[in-house]
């Protein structure tokens, strides 16, 4: 790589230069500072900036290179931008959680998952927007404003890890945490044209658990390597954590490059998990492509069919876990949280203790039954990312004046079949497979593995890059 350097240069590529000595983590920060300078104006993907930490950190990381011994001393992604998404602590910065009624305090010590990456070199570039408390998928808020899509500004880029998605896409950042709820790492990878991978419950350890195990930390990538990568780093046991699994033996980044077993079987779901839901023709298509493109490698479509839930078992158990996503959060100002939150800790609230926890153990039974089915079926199963596509600016407004739990409803067939996998907690990748024709949006594709199995979907999912070449394609604001 030769300066100036590339915003599109994979954060892999990014940190191999800086070891190698042809950039410096100076010239690297700043190029994203000048890239936010110039982009970030229009689409509104970071909340906070604080440029003189970020220079500090990279004028730091430089004088470690300068006196590193080897190269192979340097940690894995040392002196590479990184933004965190707005839901976690980071020292020194505050913590809004998308929300006008939050405490502005600087945080006093960082999440673990943040401390992973600065262990890892990552220099930390600000922090990205978020849709309130991280409970839509999509950011248009009074406290951060709108954020947009590099694709399309008219357009959401999805979310709720929003400015995590518009950052990389527009070649702000070259990689970005990223949190998922309900599909908040898959829909904005889907959204902007990049990679986008939950891990399974409980494989990245926070400070507290989330949602009751239906969230997780995660990054959003343009390379399926950059995810991999980043995978290895944030996957480390935890003892001081809720539940915490032994760090793996073998390297994420080791088995993306090993080729997946030949015949693996491979399911297909197209149809919306809850009914109503009518799925848009280019999500359809990503999926055809996919399957093509699989069956020419070896592998094998198969007829078994998912167990789904019905539409009021998993509607009604996700929504009472989801109503409480605000809960712990320090507000000041509680009178200031938007319409649709106050409506959902209304609701809350009005559930006693032995609903909640009919609730929490219908959601573990609904998700041993889809499991168990999908390993007797599958081994992979393909669906589209969303059942839409990226929806216009102010969409999921339809209504919510009267009934600001629309907003919630409105924002369906965004999360629809991502959703279900926080359930089940299985690892799922959105990869950006397809473009639509007629709107030149990107479209992604959703693959789900069972608990565990990561490896499965990087191999495929670098099987799929390989053969469709999405890492060259760059929105128009960019």
């Amino acid at each position: 790589m030769t300066s100036p350097i590339d915003p599109f240069t994979t954060a892999v590529e990014l940190a191999a230069a800086v070891r190698r000595k042809e950039v410096s983590p100076v010239e690297v920060a700043d190029c994203y500072l000048r890239r936010m300078d110039e982009l970030d104006p229009r689409l509104n993907a970071f909340c906070h900036r604080a440029d003189d930490d970020v220079r500090k950190a990279a004028a730091d990381a430089a004088d470690v290179v300068a006196r590193a011994a080897s190269p192979d001393d340097l940690p894995p992604f040392h002196g590479v931008p990184l933004p965190v998404k707005d839901l976690l602590d980071v020292a020194g910065w505050p913590t809004t959680y998308g929300s006008a009624g939050a405490d502005r305090t600087p945080a006093a010590a960082s999440d673990p998952v943040v401390r992973r990456f600065v262990d890892a070199g990552f220099v930390l570039l600000g922090k990205t927007t978020t849709s309130e408390f991280g409970a839509l998928p999509f950011t248009e808020s009074e406290a951060l404003g709108i954020s947009r899509n590099p694709w399309d500004p008219d357009r959401t880029p999805g979310g709720s890890s929003s400015g995590a998605g518009a950052a990389v896409a527009a070649g702000m950042a070259p990689i970005a945490h990223a949190e998922d709820g309900g599909g908040s790492i898959r829909i904005p990878a889907s959204c902007n044209g990049l990679v986008g991978l939950k891990p399974t419950r409980g494989l990245v350890a926070r400070a507290t658990v989330a949602g009751e195990g239906l969230a997780t930390s995660g990054v959003i990538t343009r390379s399926v390597a950059d995810t991999a990568a980043a995978l290895d780093v944030l996957v480390r046991h935890d003892p001081a954590a809720w539940w915490s699994p032994p760090t793996p033996r073998e390297s994420f980044a080791a088995a993306t490059a090993a080729d997946a077993r030949a015949g693996l079987r491979i399911g297909v779901l197209t149809d919306s998990p809850v009914a109503g839901i009518d799925v848009d023709p280019a999500c359809t298509a990503a999926v055809d492509l996919t399957l093509r493109t699989l069956e020419s490698a070896g592998h094998r479509i198969v007829d078994a069919r998912l167990p789904l839930p019905s539409t009021d078992e998993f509607v009604g158990a996700f929504t009472t876990l989801w109503n409480v996503g605000g809960a712990g959060i320090p507000l000041p100002d509680p009178h200031r949280i938007e319409p649709h939150n106050r409506a959902l800790r209304d609701a809350a609230r009005s559930t006693d203790s032995w609903a909640y926890a009919e609730a929490v153990t219908k959601t573990q039974q609904l998700s041993r039954r889809v499991v168990e089915g999908f390993i007797a079926g599958f081994d992979l199963l393909i669906t589209p990312t969303m059942a839409c596509l990226p929806p216009p600016i102010g969409a999921w407004r339809a209504g919510t004046e009267d009934d600001p739990p629309g907003a919630l409803r409105n924002s369906y067939p965004m999360g629809v079949f991502t959703s279900l996998f926080n359930v089940t907690g299985q690892p799922a990748i959105s990869l950006p497979v397809h473009h639509d024709l007629a709107t030149g949006l990107p479209v992604g594709v959703q693959i789900v593995a069972a608990p565990w199995r990561e490896d499965l979907l990087l191999q495929v999912g670098h099987l799929l890059e390989q053969a469709l070449l999405w890492n060259d394609r760059h929105p128009p604001l960019s």
